[in-house]
C-alpha cells in the first residue's frame, strides 16, 4: 500500500469497511478541567473547541473525548524517544478522543507505536478531514517512526510537528480557520515538481505562477513563488496535507499586476511520493491572461476509454474552446478555407513565430531588400544587352549547386533532367499515347516515327502545362506579360539520361494557325528561347500549384482542423501537432506579403494581377487524394523504377519509413477496425478536413470517415509526409534552380515567338525579365529556399507529447530509420555529379514553416 498523499498506490477505501470491524464505543466522558490549555475558538461557544488538540498527551484523557481505537502492532520495536506516551520502548496505547457531534474520531496527538496501524473508517475520516484536524491520506498505511509516524509531544494547537515542513492547508481547513495537522500515524506525501520554461526570447515571465495538483481523491495548492526564467527547469519539493490519489491535472495560474508577461510553459512534471512513476504534464503553449490552465496528465486517451468522467470534460471543453479561437475563413472563392486571420497579428498567439523565427524572418527581407538596392544601382548604369549581363547580379549568397545551374542552364541534359530531380518533380509523366493536342504538321513524318517509336518501348515522356491556358496575364509598372502553356515531349535515354524531342509553346486554336513546334535542330536561340518558356511556365506552376496549394494550403487545413476537432488528450493530435507548427503564420504572411495585391506576385510573376488566385482555383478543382500520396501518384504517372528518378526514389523510401511510424502509434491506440469507426473525434477531423477545409473534396478521393484501421494510417502518411518530405522537396530547390534567373525566369515581357529564324538576342533579352524582376526572384528564391535557423529535422521535436514506454519507443524507431536513410542518401550522392540533397532526413523540416 502507498503510504499518505500517495498519488501511485491503492488506498484502502475507507467505505468499504465492515461495521464488526469498527470497536464499540464507551461512554462520553465529562470535559475535562483544563481550560487554560485550550486554544479559545468563538464559533464553537463558551472559548472550548471540543476539537482542539490538548497541548499535551498528559492531557488527552480530559480533553472531552469520545474513545478512538489505535490498533497497535504487539511486536514493533520499542520507541526511542523517552517523551513517547506510556514511557520508552513501549507502544501506545488506545487513547480517547471526544467530540460530541461527530462521535469517534482519529485525534493528531493519539499516537501510534512504531510499527502501528490505524483502522480507517469512511465516517471518522471525513469528519476529522473536514473539520482540519486530519491530514495525510492512507490511514490504513503501517508507519514506522523513522517514517514519520511518531509522536510529538511537542504539538500544540497549530504548531506542526517537530522537523516537519508545513505541509499546506486542506481545502475545509481554510474554510474553517483550523489547521490541518499530520495524522500521527500515517506520513505526508512528498511531491517533487519540476516546471520546465522554453527556451526561445521572452519565454520566461516576472509574474508569479500559482500550482495545483489534481488527483483522484482531491487537491493541493502549491504554496510556490515561481518566476519562470527561460530555458530553465525549477525543481520544487513540497509536502501535501490530502491523500490525493493518481494524479489527473496540474492547474497553475499567472498573476500579474501590471503587465500581462507572457509565459511559455513546456511541461510540468511530478514524482509523486514512493516509488511512483513520475507524471508528465505537457504544456507547450503561451500562457497569459490570470485564467486557471488545467494541464491533464500526458497519457494518451480515446475519447470512449476514459474510466474518469473528468477527462471527457476537459477534453469536450477544450474543444468548445478551441473552436472559437481557431474559426475558418474563406480567403478566395474555391480555394481551401484557412485560418480565420486577416493579419499575423490577429492569429492564436500559440500559432505564432517565436521570436527568433520572426526576427530572422524580418531582418532577412529586409537585408534583401538592401541587396536588392545595390545591385539596382551597380547595374545603372551598365548594359543589359545579352546573357552575360545576368552575372552583374549573381553575386550574394547562392548554393554551390546553382552555381553549376549557371554553368550547365542551356543544356538538353539540364532541361530534362529537372523534370524529375529538380525544384519541380510532380509534372513529367510517362505517355501512353500521343497528346492530341501534338498537332505535326506534313513534313514531320520523321518526329512521328521517333515518337511513336519512343512510345512502344516505354520511354517516352510529357509535361503538358495546359492548365495555364486561357490564364490572364499580369501588367507590371504598365508593362504587359505574357503566359503560355507549353507541352514538352521528352525520351529516356539507355544510360537514364531524359533529353527533349519537341517543344509546342501554345495549344491548338481554332482562330490560329497551328502552333510552331520548337525541335533541339533549330537555331540555338529560338531553341534556347522555346525552353524559356516552358522554364517559366513550370515557375508558374511549381510556385502556385505544386508549392503553395498542395504542401502550404493543405497543410494549414490539417492544422487548423485539428486543432478544432482533436483535444490535446486525444494520441492523433499528439502525433500531429508537431507537424503543424509555424503553418498558419507562414501561410497568413503569405496571403499578405506574397499573393496578394501589391505583393510580390504583383510584382514580379506573370502569374500575378489575380491570374494567380484563377491558377489556383482551376489545380483546386483537380487536387486529388491520390496525387498527395507518392505510391499513388507515382503510378499513376508512370514514374515507379523509372532510372535516375532520386526524388521519387526518396519520396518512397520516406513513405514507407513514415507509414511504419505512423502504424506503429496508431496499432498501439486503435487495435480493431470498429475502435477506429467508434471514435467521434476522430471522424469529425476526417469530415472537417474533407468537407470542410477542402470545400466538400470527397468527389475527389478524400475520405469522409474512417472505416478501418489501414484506411487511418494512410491519410495519417499522407499528412505527416505532405507537412514534411513533401514540402521540403518542393521547396528547398528554390535555392539552387531559381537563382540564376535565366533558367527559370519568373515572367516574360513578349509574346512567345511564332518563327524560328526571327528569334535574336535581343528577343531573348526582351523576354526575360529585366532587372529589377530578377533581382527581387534571387532575393526571394534565396529567402525561402534556404535552411532555416530554427529548422527542426523530421522526427527530431523536442517536444514530449507521449507518455509511456511503448509511444516513445516508436519515435525512437523512427529515428533510427530516419539517420539509416540518411546514410544510404549521402553514399549514393558521393557518386553522383549532381547530388540530390532535398529529401535526406537531416534536411526536411518537421513543419511547413517557410
Amino acid at each position: 500500500m502507498g503510504g499518505a498523499g500517495s498519488s501511485c498506490g491503492t488506498s484502502p477505501d475507507p467505505s468499504t469497511a465492515s461495521q464488526a470491524d469498527l470497536p464499540e464505543a464507551g461512554p462520553l466522558p465529562s470535559p475535562g478541567p483544563s481550560p487554560e490549555k485550550r486554544r479559545p475558538s468563538p464559533p464553537f461557544g463558551r472559548g472550548t473547541h471540543p476539537l482542539l488538540p490538548p497541548s499535551s498527551p498528559e492531557d488527552l484523557e480530559t480533553s472531552g473525548s469520545v474513545l478512538i481505537h489505535v490498533h497497535s502492532n504487539p511486536g514493533a520495536p520499542a520507541h526511542p524517544d523517552p517523551a513517547f506516551p506510556g514511557g520508552p520502548g513501549k507502544t501506545a496505547a488506545p487513547t480517547p478522543l471526544a467530540s460530541p457531534w461527530l462521535g469517534p474520531l482519529y485525534h493528531p496527538a493519539a499516537t501510534l507505536g512504531p510499527g502501528g496501524t490505524a483502522s480507517p473508517r469512511s465516517r471518522l475520516y471525513r469528519s476529522a478531514r473536514r473539520f482540519g484536524l486530519v491530514w495525510g491520506g492512507d490511514l490504513g498505511a503501517s508507519k514506522t517512526w523513522e517514517e514519520g509516524g511518531a509522536a510529538d509531544p511537542s504539538f500544540k494547537g497549530r504548531n506542526w510537528p517537530r522537523g516537519a515542513s508545513s505541509p499546506g492547508r486542506s481545502r475545509e481547513s481554510r474554510s474553517t480557520g483550523l489547521p490541518s495537522p499530520k495524522l500521527l500515524g500515517g506520513a505526508m506525501g512528498r511531491y517533487r515538481i519540476r516546471v520546465a520554461t522554453g527556451a526561445w526570447l521572452f519565454s520566461g515571465s516576472h509574474n508569479l505562477v500559482q500550482l495545483w495538483l489534481v488527483g483522484a481523491r482531491g487537491e493541493a495548492e502549491l504554496e510556490l513563488q515561481l518566476r519562470p526564467a527561460r530555458g530553465e527547469e525549477e525543481e520544487f519539493d513540497r509536502d501535501v496535507a490530502e491523500d490525493l490519489g493518481l494524479l489527473q491535472f496540474v492547474r497553475l495560474r499567472k498573476h500579474h499586476w501590471l503587465v500581462d508577461d507572457a509565459w511559455f510553459c513546456d511541461r510540468i512534471t511530478v514524482q509523486g511520493p514512493g516509488a511512483c512513476a513520475e507524471a508528465a504534464f505537457p504544456c507547450y503553449r503561451w500562457v497569459q491572461g490570470e485564467d486557471i490552465l488545467s494541464l491533464p496528465e500526458g497519457t494518451a486517451r480515446l475519447p470512449g476509454d476514459n474510466a474518469l468522467d473528468v477527462f471527457q470534460k476537459h477534453r469536450e471543453k477544450e474543444l468548445k474552446d478551441r473552436q472559437q479561437i481557431y474559426c475558418w475563413a474563406t480567403w478566395k472563392e474555391g480555394l481551401p478555407l484557412t485560418i480565420a486571420a486577416e493579419r499575423k497579428d490577429d492569429l492564436p498567439p500559440n500559432m505564432r513565430f517565436h521570436e527568433e523565427k520572426r526576427l530572422d524572418f524580418e531582418w532577412t527581407l529586409k537585408a534583401k531588400a538592401l541587396e536588392m538596392a545595390l545591385k539596382r544601382v551597380y547595374t545603372l548604369l551598365s548594359s543589359w544587352n545579352c546573357l552575360e549581363d545576368f552575372d552583374q547580379i549573381f553575386w550574394g549568397q547562392k548554393s554551390a549547386l546553382a552555381e553549376k545551374v549557371h554553368r550547365c542552364w542551356q543544356d538538353d541534359e539540364l532541361f530534362g533532367y529537372q523534370f524529375v530531380n529538380g525544384a519541380n518533380p510532380m509534372l513529367l509523366r510517362r505517355s501512353t499515347s500521343l497528346p492530341s493536342r501534338l498537332v505535326l504538321p506534313s513534313g514531320m513524318e520523321e518526329l512521328r516515327a521517333q515518337l511513336e517509336k519512343e512510345l512502344q518501348n516505354g520511354s517516352l515522356f510529357e509535361a503538358d502545362f495546359i492548365l495555364l491556358d486561357g490564364i490572364p496575364a499580369n501588367v507590371i509598372r504598365g508593362e504587359k506579360q505574357y503566359l503560355a502553356a507549353p507541352l514538352v515531349m521528352l525520351k529516356m535515354e539507355p544510360n537514364g539520361k531524359l533529353l527533349p524531342m519537341v517543344i509546342q509553346i501554345q495549344p491548338p486554336n481554332p482562330s490560329s494557325p497551328i502552333p510552331t513546334l520548337f525541335l533541339p535542330s533549330d537555331p540555338p536561340l529560338a531553341w534556347l528561347l522555346a525552353k524559356s518558356w516552358v522554364r517559366n511556365s513550370d515557375f508558374q506552376l511549381h510556385q502556385l500549384q505544386y508549392h503553395l496549394l498542395n504542401t502550404h494550403l493543405v497543410a494549414e487545413v490539417i492544422a487548423v482542423a485539428t486543432m478544432r476537432c482533436l483535444p490535446g488528450l486525444h494520441p492523433i493530435f499528439k502525433l500531429l501537432i508537431p507537424h503543424i507548427r509555424y503553418t498558419m503564420e507562414i501561410n497568413t504572411r503569405a496571403r499578405t506579403q506574397l499573393i496578394s495585391d501589391g505583393g510580390i506576385f504583383d510584382k514580379a510573376v506573370s502569374t500575378g494581377g489575380g491570374g494567380h488566385v484563377q491558377l489556383l482555383r482551376r489545380a483546386t478543382a483537380q487536387l486529388t487524394y491520390c496525387s498527395l500520396c507518392p505510391p499513388d501518384d507515382l503510378a499513376d504517372r508512370g514514374l515507379l523504377g523509372l532510372p535516375g528518378a532520386l526524388y521519387a526514389r526518396d519520396a518512397l523510401r520516406l513513405w514507407e519509413i513514415i507509414a511504419r511510424y505512423v502504424e506503429g502509434i496508431v496499432h498501439f491506440f486503435y487495435q480493431r477496425d470498429d475502435v477506429v469507426r467508434g471514435d467521434p473525434e476522430l471522424q469529425a477531423w476526417c469530415r472537417e478536413i474533407t468537407e470542410v477545409g477542402l470545400c466538400q473534396a470527397q468527389d475527389r478521393g478524400f475520405p469522409v470517415s474512417f472505416q478501418s484501421q489501414s484506411q487511418l494510417c494512410h491519410f495519417l502518411t499522407m499528412c505527416v509526409f505532405t507537412c514534411t518530405a513533401q514540402h521540403a522537396a518542393i521547396n528547398q530547390g528554390q535555392l539552387d534552380w531559381y537563382a540564376w534567373v535565366p533558367n527559370a525566369p519568373c515572367t516574360m515581357r513578349m509574346p512567345p515567338p511564332t518563327t524560328k529564324e526571327d528569334v535574336t538576342m535581343a528577343t531573348v533579352m526582351g523576354s526575360l525579365p529585366d532587372v529589377q524582376q530578377a533581382c527581387l526572384q534571387m532575393a526571394i528564391s534565396w529567402h525561402l529556399g534556404r535552411r532555416q535557423p530554427d529548422m527542426v529535422p523530421l522526427g527530431h521535436h523536442k517536444e514530449k507529447y507521449f507518455s509511456g514506454p511503448k509511444p516513445k519507443a516508436v519515435l525512437n524507431q523512427f529515428r533510427t530509420d530516419l539517420e539509416n536513410l540518411e546514410k544510404e542518401i549521402t553514399a549514393r550522392n558521393e557518386q553522383l555529379d549532381w547530388p540530390y540533397e532535398y529529401l535526406k532526413p537531416s534536411g526536411i523540416e518537421n513543419s511547413v514553416t517557410i
